[in-house]
C-alpha cells in the first residue's frame, strides 16, 4: 500500500477518534470502550505500516527527527490504548490523536538527514527502544500533569467546567499519574544502563547532551518519588516535578536531534 495511502488512512482515522472524543467530551454522545478501541487499533494499523514504509530500509533503521517522532508518536498511542482498556484515561485521546497525526504531517512534508542505525547492532536497537518507549510514557504523563494541574486549580476556585465533570476523581487521577513515573523511571533507568554498555564514545557521537539531559531528569522524577512518599507531594507540585522532569526529557532527545540534524545538518 503507497505511503500518501497509509498517511491519509491514518489521518482520517486519528481526525475521526478525535471528534469522537471530543462530542463524548461535551456530553453530545455516550463512551463506547469497544468503538474507541476499533477505531485506535485501526488507526495504530496504518500508522505501523506507514512507519515500517518510512522508518525501515534495506541497510538499517532511518531514525531521524521527523522519523523518531513518527515512530514515538505511533509508541503513545499504542500505549495509551492498552491503558483504556484498564485505566480512566479516555480524555488523553484528545491530546494524543492530534499529537500522532501532526508527526505523520511533518514526515511527509519534512526532510531531515538520515541516522541510520543498522539492524544487527541489537544492542543499540534495544536502547533505542527502551529509550523511545520512556520518552513516549513520560509524554502522556506530562500530558496527565497538565489535565491534573487545571483540575486541581479549577477545583479550588469551586469552577464546575467540562473539564472537572469529565475526568476521573483528582486521588484518581494522582494515582494514574505516578503509576506512569514509576513505569517510565523503570524505562529510563534500562535505557541509560544499555546506553552505557552499547555505546563505546558519548562524545565521538555527540550524545555527551542527550546523556547529561536524561540524567537530570531521571533525579527530578526520582526527587518527585521520593517527595510523595515522604512529603506526600500530590496535585499541583507533582504535576509541576512532573512536567519540569519531561521538559529536560525532551530536550535530551528533541532537542539534540533538532541542533545536530535541522541546524547543523549531521546525519548518521
Amino acid at each position: 500500500m503507497g505511503t500518501l495511502i497509509l498517511a491519509v488512512t491514518s489521518l482520517f482515522l486519528y481526525s475521526v477518534g478525535t471528534a469522537l472524543q471530543a462530542l463524548h467530551f461535551r456530553g453530545r454522545v455516550q463512551s463506547n470502550l469497544a468503538i474507541t478501541t476499533l477505531i485506535g487499533i485501526l488507526a495504530l494499523t496504518s500508522h505501523g505500516l506507514l512507519i515500517a514504509q518510512t522508518v525501515y530500509h534495506d541497510d538499517g533503521f532511518d531514525f531521524s527527527f521527523f522519523k523518531s517522532s513518527l515512530l514515538i508518536s505511533w509508541l503513545i498511542a499504542f500505549l495509551l490504548l492498552g491503558l483504556n482498556l484498564r485505566k480512566p484515561v479516555q480524555s488523553l485521546f484528545l491530546g494524543v490523536y492530534p499529537l500522532a497525526a501532526l508527526t505523520i504531517i511533518l514526515a511527509l512534508i519534512t526532510h531531515s538527514p538520515s541516522r541510520l542505525v543498522s539492524g544487527q547492532s541489537y544492542g543499540m536497537l534495544s536502547h533505542i527502544a527502551l529509550s523511545v518507549t520512556a520518552y513516549s510514557l513520560f509524554s502522556l504523563a506530562a500530558i496527565q500533569a497538565i489535565l491534573l494541574y487545571f483540575q486541581n486549580r479549577q477545583l479550588k476556585h469551586n469552577y464546575n467546567s467540562l473539564l472537572v465533570r469529565n475526568l476521573p476523581p483528582l486521588q484518581t487521577m494522582e494515582s494514574l499519574l505516578f503509576e506512569m513515573v514509576w513505569a517510565g523511571v523503570v524505562l529510563l533507568v534500562l535505557a541509560i544502563v544499555t546506553g552505557a554498555l552499547f555505546i563505546e564514545d558519548l562524545f565521538a557521537q555527540d550524545l555527551a547532551h542527550k546523556t547529561v539531559f536524561s540524567l537530570l531528569s531521571l533525579l527530578v522524577f526520582v526527587a518527585l518519588l521520593i517527595g510523595r512518599y515522604t512529603q506526600g507531594w500530590r496535585g499541583m507540585t507533582a504535576s509541576r516535578w512532573t512536567l519540569a522532569g519531561c521538559i529536560l526529557l525532551m530536550l535530551a532527545f528533541y532537542g539534540s536531534k533538532f541542533v545536530l540534524e535541522l541546524v547543523f545538518h549531521r546525519g548518521g
